[in-house]
């Protein structure tokens, strides 16, 4: 994943002296475990390191939860239309994997890359929402989280819902179930097909990177389970034979260990990069919604506009006392086409410059987690052959005395 999370501007910003690079840091660190039962919730250390003058100072320690995160990136979701907003980890109702240490472990890098590649975008870190959350007391946040209305209101569940309908609704549009008014751009429809072809070979390859992070751990454990086992037979044996099987089963078991770490890593620099992105395909699917949303307020705005003047230039004609209401509302409803077309263009310029971000993004990221996974396979594969290995010339010994 994003390993680089120090900012360096691409040209000097009066933000910051001339002689330093500006730059903004975020760390999500030291997850604790507050309140019992179903109260019960992880809190976090968010802390920003920056010289940007907007900030209250070059160091800022914050406590935040799994609810803040969320508010933050509804609100960026609703005020930065064509930006592909980063995405969450989801959050689990199951209690024992909740609070697990590795599941605990895995949603604090998570988040930690949320906030880093919001930290890092040119134009979300320049978001007042971004400083509220990095700098804002506890106190404050709660009272943020609790005014707030419309989308910010939703539950995490309802979000996640409202999420899948607009994945259901792209999609009806993409598969031609629907037709509503539609932009007939072919390149735009190619992006589409695209981005719902990637989601699914994603989401296959996530799946089977989980089979084998599975298979890894099962294997560990049959391996512990078996060097039990057979310690317990050597203790029954004596001399060489005994001392074999006592050699065998310790071997077991050390393996069992090397298996259960792989499978860890696996976990987390494998299939939690390929979950990541499908979550971030997602978060483009609601942008691409966005934009179809606006096309069609475009086009709708349009066509009313053009009913408005049929009807003003009839009111001039026969110079009715109506004009003047006619020409007013006319006015209005050119100024908010002009204001939807605006929208539009930028939805559709941003999302263009987005996309080339995210395919670099995308080949750096993949081709990291897969040089980790083949690293990982070839290191596990070559300790289990060269313990296996160790123990064949005094197995070799017992077999032919």
């Amino acid at each position: 994943m994003e390993q680089n999370r120090t900012l360096s501007g691409s040209s000097q910003s009066p933000r910051s002296p001339s002689s330093q690079p500006p730059y903004l840091s975020v760390s999500v660190t030291d997850p604790v475990k507050l309140g019992n039962g179903v109260q019960a919730y992880i809190s976090y250390r968010v802390i920003t390191k920056t010289n940007f003058p907007e900030y209250q100072g070059p160091e800022k320690i914050v406590i935040r939860r799994y609810s803040d995160f969320i508010w933050l990136r509804d609100r960026l979701f609703e005020k930065y239309k064509g930006i592909f907003i980063p995405p969450l980890p989801e959050k689990s109702a199951v209690e024992k994997f909740r609070f697990s240490a590795e599941f605990i472990e895995m949603r604090r890098q998570a988040l930690d890359i949320f906030v880093n590649r919001i930290a890092s975008h040119h134009a979300l870190q320049q978001s007042e929402d971004l400083r509220t959350f990095l700098q804002a007391d506890e106190e404050t946040m709660d009272r943020l989280r609790a005014h707030e209305t419309g989308i910010f209101k939703k539950k995490p569940a309802d979000l996640m819902q409202m999420f899948k309908d607009v994945q259901s609704k792209v999609s009806d549009v993409v598969l031609g179930k629907e037709k509503p008014v539609e932009e007939s751009d072919p390149e735009y429809e190619k992006l589409k097909h695209y981005i719902f072809e990637l989601e699914n070979h994603l989401a296959e390859a996530q799946k089977h990177a989980y089979r084998l992070v599975k298979r890894h751990r099962e294997l560990g454990q049959s391996l512990s389970d078996f060097g039990k086992a057979v310690k317990l037979l050597g203790a029954c044996e004596g001399n060489s034979l005994g001392k074999a099987f006592s050699e065998l089963g310790a071997k077991s078991e050390t393996l069992s260990v090397k298996l259960q770490k792989e499978a860890h890593q696996l976990l987390m620099n494998f299939e939690e990069p390929l979950k990541d992105y499908v979550r971030a395909v997602q978060s483009i699917k609601a942008t691409i919604t966005e934009r179809a949303n606006a096309f069609r307020r475009q086009c709708e705005l349009t066509e009313t506009i053009k009913l408005k003047e049929i009807n003003l230039n009839k009111l001039s004609l026969i110079r009715s006392d109506k004009v003047g209401e006619a020409e007013m509302e006319y006015n209005e409803l050119k100024a908010e086409s002009e204001e939807a077309t605006r929208l539009f263009e930028s939805i559709v310029r941003l999302m263009n410059e987005e996309l080339v971000n995210f395919q670099e993004r995308k080949t750096l990221d993949m081709g990291i987690a897969f040089n980790e996974f083949a690293r990982g396979q070839a290191r596990l594969a070559n300790g289990i052959a060269d313990a296996w290995r160790s123990l064949l010339p005094k197995l070799d010994a017992c077999s032919s005395s």
